[in-house]
């Protein structure tokens, strides 16, 4: 439908904060905002009107057969709601890890992804007594002692929630659907088994869920997946999921083609996600269109309920009330007995033109006492105008006596284009790598022990290219930082948990059989030797499989 106006359902949002409107679609990676003065008529509530449906959207519940209290009582905070609401169309989402990934059990095995885990949480959804479904998350496959292969654990998982397959689709209201995408993977992962993966056939099935239902049919579809989508600009956090590529839906696979399908399907209104264990109460756990191209399309973090599983304090979940004029999205704190708080107003207008992909949206807001608190956990995204992008690249980045001088100050921020179009910046003491198309966090290219006292310099590689390159002033010895086969920067450090484990279970035999033939008080040191090698070498003579200290304590104590 592109370069012609339509008649559609659009939306104004009203979020509470300070004033803003959000303006029209800007370039691939611009974001736009400017100060305006609202009409006071404009609506900050949603009037009522037909087609109401009540969606109760449960994050991560990691569920605890020992620890059973917090999320017995969101449950009865959850109940006591819809009792109290009288919408009759009423349904519950669960965004997955729904088991706690620890030995709950003590059978020395981790209880997420297990037959008992699966009992204990269908039982408990079931006790809301409304229709519902849920998504997998990255520990959803996790029972690797109990099934062989990730299609055994898939089928349990299935088999348990009464699920035909990962993906769900339900339709809550008039032209109204509720879409689910889950996890497939985990001991199949290249990388890290906690990358939230949805599978090729959930894509092309989602494909053809969002033409057969068309905006211009006046559809409105909500999404929810474990992880977020690359470019909803959500709260992440860099020092856990993004440096370990698990930050994003499909982070290590493409995965730029959930944005695009938003950017696509204006009917795409909200996508809901959990997987990284914070509240709400950040200004960015809501996202709206305009910045960075969003599409047509509201993206809200969702909270958790469990104490234990909290990284920020907070128990929280999210509601969604919606009807023919739009919807809200509201907080449930648990920590207050279910206190429920209106954070957004979505109001569908009616014009969008595809041709400049106009969507203005009103953003209304108030400060918050939940708002009043220190933990910021976030990572930065860089920005076309924040005075940190070097724009001709080349040479000496961060000379002595330039603002750059020590990128591996936490408090240096810079970034810049390479001739291939790869994203790179220093950031925390670390060099990262972004997504071109959205500016969002990749992963780690360079780690903080290896930036310190380095300089940092781009050269013309004499083919076109560029290589970026650390150094040492009157020091021989220099490193180049290669690209990936892909042509990606950030390095796939993690690796597949099930190998992980097994390798972690060989160490402990080989420690403790180093103590029964060098006595009880030995102090084995382990170490283990991997393949492949990566290096520029043509053949195997003459390369080591020596073991090597990897991390930085094995580092130290080699050094002494």
């Amino acid at each position: 439908h592109r370069g012609t106006a339509f008649k559609m359902k659009q939306f104004q949002v009203l979020w509470w904060s300070s004033v803003t409107v959000v303006g029209s679609f800007q370039p691939t990676g611009v974001v736009a905002s400017r100060r305006v003065q609202v009409d006071s008529a404009a609506m900050s509530t949603l009037p009522a009107g037909e087609h109401p449906f009540t969606v109760g959207v449960l994050g991560d519940l990691h569920m605890d057969p020992r620890d059973m209290e917090d999320s017995f009582a969101a449950r009865e905070d959850f109940k006591k709601m819809f009792a109290e609401d009288t919408t009759k169309s009423q349904f519950v989402v669960s965004l997955g890890d729904v088991g706690e990934s620890k030995d709950c059990t003590e059978t020395k095995q981790l209880f997420a992804g297990t037959s008992d885990c699966f009992a204990l949480v269908r039982d408990y959804l079931d006790g809301f007594e409304k229709p519902f479904d849920l998504v997998g998350g990255n520990h959803d496959l996790e029972g690797i002692d109990e099934f062989l292969t990730d299609d055994d654990n898939l089928k349990a998982y299935l088999d348990a929630f009464g699920k035909e397959t990962p993906q769900f689709c339900h339709q809550v209201a008039e032209k109204t659907l509720l879409v689910g995408l889950g996890s497939t993977v985990f001991r199949r992962s290249k990388y890290t088994s906690h990358e939230v993966y949805v599978d090729d056939d959930q894509v092309k099935w989602f494909e053809q869920c969002l033409k057969t239902h068309p905006a211009e049919d006046d559809w409105k579809i909500f999404v929810f997946s474990h992880a977020p989508i690359i470019g909803s600009g959500l709260r992440v956090l860099q020092e856990c999921h993004v440096v370990n590529g698990c930050c994003w839906l499909n982070h290590g696979d493409h995965p730029q083609k959930f944005i695009n399908l938003v950017r696509d399907n204006p009917q795409i209104k909200c996508w809901m996600s959990g997987h990284f264990h914070l509240s709400h109460d950040y200004a960015d756990s809501i996202t709206f269109p305009g910045g960075n191209n969003r599409g047509s399309c509201v993206f809200a973090q969702t909270g958790v309920m469990r104490t234990a599983s909290s990284r920020d304090g907070r128990r929280q979940s999210r509601l969604i009330k919606g009807n023919e004029h739009g919807f809200e999205i509201l907080t449930v704190n648990h920590k207050r007995e279910g206190e429920v708080r209106l954070d957004a107003t979505v109001s569908y207008t009616d014009v969008c033109d595809t041709e400049t992909g106009v969507c203005s949206v009103l953003v209304f807001a108030h400060d918050h006492e939940d708002y009043d608190h220190d933990k910021w956990f976030r990572a930065y995204t860089p920005q076309p105008d924040d005075g940190c992008y070097i724009a001709e690249p080349s040479g000496t980045l961060n000379p002595t006596g330039s603002p750059y001088e020590d990128l591996s100050n936490p408090d240096t921020v810079c970034w810049w284009n390479l001739k291939d179009g790869a994203c790179i910046g220093a950031h925390n003491g670390m060099l990262l790598e972004y997504d071109p198309s959205t500016l969002a966090p990749l992963g780690m290219v360079v780690s903080r022990d290896e930036l310190a006292g380095r300089k940092v310099a781009v050269v013309d590689d004499g083919w076109g290219g560029d290589a970026l390159v650390l150094y040492s002033e009157g020091d021989p010895e220099a490193t180049v930082v290669q690209p990936n086969e892909d042509g990606t920067y950030w390095r796939r450090i993690v690796r597949n948990k099930l190998f992980r484990t097994r390798e972690k279970r060989r160490a402990e035999a080989a420690e403790n059989f180093l103590r029964s033939v060098n006595g009880a008080d030995e102090s084995p040191v382990i170490r283990s030797s991997y393949g492949p090698y990566t290096n520029t070498a043509g053949q195997a003579m003459g390369i080591s499989t020596r073991a090597h200290p990897v991390t930085a304590k094995e580092l130290a104590k080699a050094a002494k």
